[in-house]
This record gives structure tokens, C-alpha cells and sequence, in this order.
């Protein structure tokens, strides 16, 4: 069925003037204009089955889709989550929040259904509803009463962590597929198994590291967390440890890694890592061998220890990727000073482990074959003092450098922009131009 100008501007000409101070009207007239909007999207053929004519309706009518959301999130995304969150006192995740908000609020953000189908197509052909989720996301984290709320639940340890504890407190090891997770003594290890892709990062990997990062600071046989990346098989890598490769871009160009990948991701593994669940923290090694690549490069920003073995590459590929670096350009100038930063996130300068540049992020270089006895020489040396020392200096230092509100404000602008990145035309030139091989 073919979508005509006519139509797309007699429904532009419909959109809700809002009543920012009647919640309920207001959310009625703007759901039943987004479900309008989302059928006349739905009469479209698929994106590569366009002509110029579609592509432009199609267009017309995502933007006025993205208009109505945020002049109705402008005036009522606070109540919003007080109704998802039955007046903040029911703490929800991300996934949980946008499940009912789409249940809620047709229209708002996508549907399970609408998940689906964007999810069976390349991120070319996509048409990019999950810009909604972090349009909504966005709101929600810009309020210090609603974002920090979110943050907060998000520090939660998750459900398949509390489930495998038992089993992890027992046998001390325990095998996610992707990630495996094991104490040794006071240490617990994990370890990123992605060898195909070198140990990416990718849909399949954040849960099992989110679960496995919850194990070990729940297990109070454990003191210290270490991450590493597990042995790959790749002919040029045969039989070597990789601390990990980023993002993996073929899944992403494939369309199957979803933008709340990198929600998940930043405000659940890699934030509990840099301040635990709220009540319990550790301290953290990074045993860097041979590179660390995109978000591997940016986990280096929340520990508090890296070693890394002389040579290896850490280096933020951000430029040609065309997405931004998770909260690096939060973190990294804390490190490096506000000009190296620049250059490594926008210019994609590297830095070689045992240079300089390089101290200024690794505490300690060692040469191939010692990461083991570093790592259990620097784990014994940090827990000498005792863990109730260790967080408490951990939590002085974040009280000045990065507040919870501060990261919260972060988040938000980052919820946004990273959405836009994620569907953008000019990504999927940077992926076919440097890395469609």
C-alpha cells in the first residue's frame, strides 16, 4: 500500500499540543497519535524496498514520531516512571523499564514485535525505532530523582546471579559460555571467551560478563576481582591471551547487536565494577595481554590496577567506528589529560604498553609469560591492608573525580547521541569503508 503526502500531512497536522499540567489526557491524545504514526510507518514497504518517494514519508513520519515523544517526555517523563515504577518503589532494569513502557504507553517506544522484526534485518535496512528507547531513556536519566533511582537499580546484583550463587559459593567455578568465572583463593577471575571474534564484545557476552561480575563481588571468599581475556585460535593469535577486541563489528553490521547493548552494558557490568553493588565493592586488576581494543580500552578506565604486557595496543577506534566510546570521554582525560584524550577518542591515537603515553593508564608493564605471577603479586600486595581500607579509598576517590550524578548526567546525553550513532547512515559507511573485509 502506498503512503501519500497527503496522508502523512493530514496526521502531521494532528499531532498533540500537549497539556503539560493533565498527565492522562495528555498521554492519551499523544499514544493514540504515535500508534497512527507507527500503522502509516507499517503500510511502508521495508526499507531496501523503497523508492525515493517512501524513503522521503517514511522519513516525514519519523520525525514527526521523534517530535511528539519529546514534547510529551519534555513535560512528563518524571511521572512516567513513577507509574512504571509504582512510585519508585519498585527498582527496574533498563530492559524492564522499556518492556512496560511500551506495554504502558503504545507507541512511546517499541514493542516486543517491532524488537523483532528490526532485529531480523541488517543495520543498514533498519529503521531505527530503538531511537525511541533512548529518547525516553534520556529523560528519565536527565532527572537527578528518576535517573539516580534507575542507576541505583541497575547496581542490583541481576536474578541469574543471585540464581548461580549457590553453585559458584560451592564449586568456585563456573562456566557462562562466553565468560568464565572462577576463584582461586581470594581472587576471583573472569575470564572473556569470544575467540572467534577474538574476544569481542557483543549481544552474546554482556549478560554472562554482567552475571559473572555479580558472582564475584556477592562470593565473600573473594577479595579481589581480576578480568582478562581467555586464549584464541586465530591463526595470527594462536595459543595468546587477548584482553579483547571491542565491539564486534560483524554482528553489529549483521543488525544483531541492539542499542541497549551499550545501556546494559555501561550502567550494569562495567559501573559495578567501578562501584560495586552500592553496599558491597572490591578491588580490581586488569591483566592486559596483547591488545585492548575499543570498550576492553575503555575497562581499563574503572579498575584499579592494570598490568599489561609489554607491546600490547590499547586504543580507542571511536573515529572510525562512529559511535561514541561508552564513558570514555568522561574518563580518559582523568587519566591522560584533556589533549591525549582527544587524540585517542577523535583522531584514534594508540597507546603502546611500556611507553610514556602508555604509563599514564597501565600501573605496571611486564614481559610475555609473567601476567600470572603479577597478577598474584599485586592482588596480594592491594588486600595486605584490608578490603574495608581498599573501598573506602575507593569511594574518596569517586566522590571527587566522578560522582554518581555526574556519571548520571553523562548517561543521559549519552542515552541520546548513542542511539542517533547507532542507526546512523555514516556508521554503516565507516563499517563497510574500514572494516567489511
Amino acid at each position: 500500500m502506498r503512503l501519500t503526502e497527503s496522508e502523512v500531512a493530514s496526521w502531521v497536522a494532528a499531532a498533540p499540543a500537549g497539556a503539560p499540567g493533565l498527565f492522562e489526557a495528555d498521554a492519551s491524545t499523544t499514544t493514540a497519535f504515535l500508534e497512527h504514526g507507527e500503522r502509516l510507518l507499517a503500510d511502508l514497504p521495508t526499507p531496501p524496498e523503497r523508492d525515493e518517494s517512501e524513503h522521503e514519508a517514511a522519513a516525514a513520519v519519523g520525525a514527526a514520531l521523534h517530535d511528539a515523544r519529546e514534547r510529551f517526555l519534555a513535560a512528563h517523563a518524571e511521572p512516567v516512571y513513577e507509574l512504571l515504577t509504582d512510585k519508585l518503589s519498585t527498582p527496574l532494569r533498563v530492559e524492564e523499564l522499556l518492556d512496560r513502557a511500551a506495554e504502558r504507553f503504545p507507541g512511546l517506544v517499541p514493542d516486543t514485535a517491532a524488537l523483532a522484526a528490526e532485529h531480523e534485518r541488517p543495520l543498514a535496512d533498519k529503521d531505527g525505532v530503538e531511537i525511541a528507547q533512548g529518547q525516553l531513556l534520556g529523560h528519565v536519566l536527565s532527572s537527578p530523582r528518576t535517573g539516580t533511582h534507575l542507576l541505583r537499580a541497575m547496581l542490583r546484583p541481576t536474578a541469574a546471579a543471585l540464581e548461580r550463587l549457590d553453585d559458584f559459593s560451592a564449586t568456585g567455578e563456573l562456566d557462562l559460555e562466553t565468560v568464565l568465572v572462577r576463584r582461586e583463593g581470594r581472587v576471583g577471575t573472569l575470564e572473556l571467551r569470544n575467540p572467534r571474534h577474538l574476544n569481542a564484545e557483543d549481544d552474546t557476552t554482556v549478560d554472562p560478563t554482567e552475571t559473572a561480575v555479580d558472582l564475584i563481588l556477592l562470593d565473600p571468599q573473594i577479595e579481589i576481582g581480576v578480568m582478562r581475556g581467555g586464549v584464541v585460535d586465530h591463526p595470527r593469535y594462536a595459543g595468546r591471551r587477548i584482553f579483547g577486541a571491542g565491539l564486534n563489528l560483524t554482528r553489529l553490521y549483521r543488525g544483531q547487536i541492539p542499542f541497549l547493548f551499550y545501556i546494559v552494558r555501561d550502567l550494569g557490568f562495567v559501573n559495578k565494577i567501578y562501584r560495586g553493588h552500592g553496599d558491597i565493592e572490591k578491588v580490581w586488576i586488569a591483566g592486559v595481554e596483547t591488545y585492548a581494543i575499543g570498550g576492553a580500552c575503555q575497562l581499563l578506565h574503572v579498575m584499579d590496577h592494570v598490568i599489561a604486557e609489554r607491546g600490547a595496543r590499547l586504543y580507542l577506534p571511536a573515529r572510525k567506528e562512529g559511535i561514541i566510546p561508552g564513558a570514555s570521554p568522561l574518563r580518559l582525560p582523568r587519566s591522560v589529560g584533556d589533549r591525549l584524550a582527544r587524540q585517542a577518542i577523535m583522531s584514534g591515537r594508540e597507546f603502546v604498553a611500556g611507553t610514556p603515553e602508555a604509563d599514564l593508564i597501565c600501573d605496571e608493564v611486564v614481559e610475555a609469560g609473567e601476567m600470572d605471577a603479577a597478577i598474584a603479586r599485586r592482588a596480594e600486595l592491594l588486600t595486605s591492608s584490608g578490603l574495608v581500607n581498599a573501598a573506602a579509598n575507593r569511594r574518596a576517590m569517586r566522590a571527587g573525580q566522578e560522582p554518581l550524578d555526574l556519571f548520571r548526567t553523562y548517561m543521559a546525553g549519552y542515552a541520546r547521541d548513542q542511539a542517533h550513532c547507532q542507526f546512523s547512515s555514516e556508521l554503516v559507511r565507516n563499517l563497510e569503508h574500514h572494516w567489511n573485509r
